[in-house]
């Protein structure tokens, strides 16, 4: 099969997470037998904020880490749509893309073109700001992949996709594994600030159980605003930058618990979708404990996979308990793992993207080398 992907960055991740889930994909598809070409923006907002912030070199790194995976980058008013996608069975378009480049696959799409066009959505602006999103002309589309399915049902019930179907986010297990390293510290965190969307709650389940416990702590990520670096270093929080994703396993093996707070919309308005760091910390087998968030859809056994705390005392209490136990620790990684690599790997998700695949008639799925496909 021959796939075509429109995406915002398969090379940086700099506040980007949708790229930690693209490279897993692509990676697993070309590992089948897949032929998978990638197109980004060439002026895209989060290469440019990573060459700013980390320079060059973090382009060479990735390009190191991840030699089997490129771009072509292109100009979204310019590119010659008939020449990137002659020969395609399957084209991808990622919610981050320019309205513009969506309508124009939509009518080419319409125009008789006989490849198979999906829109990947991973992200909360459905609740947060449904006019983007109505803006776009997804008529040529044959349907939506959404991370979640309350935003699948919010596509279908808002009449944005005639077809959509869930197609949840998980881990790189090429990548995301435990590691065995020395513990230099006892908590971290690797996450943005981010627009004001959890701050009370960073404040609530991290910096001040980490504060009050006095644990080694620190916290990877970008956009932090001085108040944030602030209350970091009041916490006695060391604030360690910008990491690129494929380094988060070695941060994990370093530390003995992490945590996870998920941003206002997502507890709020759209349950049942954890987000990828989730996958990607529970993959990696560090114990995890997570802020309330509602498993609606049934992902993981919440208290079993991970801890979950109530409230900031809450989650002051399951921190001692992981640190002071390491048995019970143990117990708690060792099924988190396990869940991933039984539901939860990009290995599965491309299965999902496959059956759904054959549903829509997409050509070349006998590319696949059956002796390749996950067990």
């Amino acid at each position: 099969m021959h796939v075509v992907i429109f995406c915002h960055s398969l090379v940086s991740d700099w506040n980007h997470g949708n790229a930690h889930f693209l490279r897993g994909v692509v990676r697993e598809m070309q590992r089948r037998g897949h032929i998978v070409r990638v197109f980004e923006p060439r002026d895209g907002w989060s290469l440019a904020n990573l060459r700013r912030e980390a320079g060059e070199g973090a382009v060479d790194a990735f390009r190191a880490a991840y030699p089997d995976l490129t771009s072509d980058f292109y100009d979204p008013a310019t590119i010659d749509l008939d020449r990137a996608l002659d020969g395609a069975d399957l084209v991808i378009a990622h919610e981050w893309s320019d309205h513009g480049l969506i309508a124009r696959l939509s009518q080419h799409r319409k125009g008789g073109a006989p490849y198979r066009l999906l829109f990947h959505d991973t992200h909360h602006r459905a609740v947060t700001q449904p006019e983007q999103m109505a803006a776009y002309d997804l008529t040529g589309f044959d349907g939506v992949l959404a991370f979640g399915e309350v935003l699948r049902w919010l596509y279908v019930t808002r009449g944005w996709a005639q077809r959509a179907w869930t197609w949840h986010e998980a881990a790189d297990t090429t990548v995301f594994a435990p590691i065995e390293a020395e513990k230099e510290g006892d908590l971290v965190w690797i996450g943005n600030w981010g627009d004001d969307e959890r701050t009370r709650e960073l404040h609530e389940f991290l910096l001040q159980p980490a504060k009050e416990l006095g644990l080694r702590a620190a916290v990877h990520g970008v956009r932090y605003p001085p108040e944030a670096l602030a209350a970091l270093a009041d916490a006695g929080i060391r604030y360690g930058g910008h990491v690129a994703n494929y380094r988060a396993p070695h941060l994990f093996a370093r530390h003995r618990v992490t945590v996870h707070v998920p941003r206002r919309p997502y507890a709020a308005a759209l349950p049942g979708i954890p987000t990828i760091r989730v996958f990607e910390a529970l993959a990696c087998g560090i114990p995890l404990i997570s802020a309330p968030w509602d498993d609606a859809e049934d992902l993981f056994e919440p208290g079993e996979d991970f801890l979950v705390a109530r409230d900031g005392n809450q989650m002051k209490r399951h921190l001692a308990n992981v640190l002071g136990d390491p048995a019970f620790a143990a117990s708690i990684a060792e099924r988190g793992r396990r869940v991933i690599l039984a539901r939860h790997s990009c290995a599965r998700r491309v299965d999902e993207l496959l059956a759904i695949c054959r549903d829509l008639g997409v050509a070349g799925l006998e590319t696949e080398n059956a002796e390749c496909r996950a067990d």
